[in-house]
């Protein structure tokens, strides 16, 4: 039996601390939304799985052996920050967020000179459909002590490199095309929406790449930024910040993290429904939610 702490109790936070509860481990967490709208919604998760649920990092952290963060992008340093006081010699931090290679950094020397062992960890893929298992890449110094009980403990991770942001430049390169993927085909797919050719679209598409079932992949595309865009524009503002500490100007990331962020306001402000009521983000027909984004273009002109 391991002592887990989670910081960051959203949708992975969340998945990780079933997966750990259901093999008996012992599990504390923490996230800031515990004081906001979403914070009886968390209790009640905590109180169903038994998971305690901390009033500060440095309370949840204490006693753990393996901390995990897994918060926004721009949270990763200040969860290093805050997490640092409560961490005991020798403790485990698996950072799961995707952040720069910089920013991994920064937060190791933080963790590291608090006496912990910072680990980075870059998630290849969405967590949901894997649960803890999604392939998960370690680096760092620590990567090979903590790779062992990370795979005792249902995760699947592979060591990357000893050095330090190899395995997130992996990642955010990564994401440079898929979430730039996303982007274009949200906006691809509504102009053409718009002019009414989306059907000859597809049809170029599949002549060209016939191994994806663009229909399919578009509702997929248009459920996941709907429902997750704020938190995607954020990682995808430390992709452009990964792209510039290359040398390179983020033309692509950047533009990327606009259109994500575009359509998070745009779910926020309600135009796909109320979040958590039936229908929100799940339409099986990516048509449905782009005619809501052309009818939100057209109010905005009258």
């Amino acid at each position: 039996m391991t002592k887990i702490a989670l910081i960051g109790y959203g949708e992975v936070g969340r998945i990780l601390a079933e997966d750990l509860r259901a093999q008996g481990h012992v599990v504390a967490a923490y996230d800031l939304k515990l004081r906001g709208e979403l914070g009886e919604t968390l209790r009640q998760h905590g109180l169903e799985f038994g998971v305690t649920l901390a009033a500060s990092h440095a309370q949840a952290v204490a006693g753990a052996e393996i901390v995990v963060s897994a918060v926004t992008a721009p949270q990763a340093v200040p969860v290093a920050q805050a997490c640092a006081p409560g961490l005991v010699e020798g403790t485990f931090f698996l950072d799961f967020n995707s952040a720069s290679p910089g920013a991994k950094i920064h937060a190791a020397e933080i963790v590291d000179a608090a006496g912990g062992r910072y680990v980075e960890g870059a998630v290849m893929t969405s967590v949901p459909p894997y649960r803890i298992a999604v392939p998960l890449l370690l680096g760092g110094p620590h990567a090979k002590a903590l790779e062992p009980r990370l795979a005792a403990l249902g995760f699947k991770p592979r060591v990357a490199d000893e050095r330090l942001g190899v395995a997130s430049a992996t990642k955010m390169c990564r994401s440079v095309m898929i979430k730039g993927l996303e982007a274009m085909v949200i906006e691809s797919f509504t102009t053409a929406r718009h002019y009414g050719v989306e059907d000859q679209v597809i049809a170029s598409l599949k002549e060209t790449f016939p191994g994806i079932d663009w229909e399919k992949q578009a509702a997929y595309f248009f459920q996941r930024v709907i429902e997750h865009g704020r938190r995607r524009s954020e990682e995808v503002r430390e992709v452009a910040q990964t792209v510039r500490e290359a040398g390179l100007e983020p033309f692509s990331a950047a533009g990327t993290a606009e259109r994500q962020a575009w359509v998070a306001d745009l779910a926020e402000a309600g135009l796909f429904g109320a979040r958590g009521e039936p229908g929100f983000a799940r339409s099986p027909d990516w048509r449905t939610e782009a005619d809501r984004l052309l009818a939100s273009l057209n109010r905005n002109k009258d």
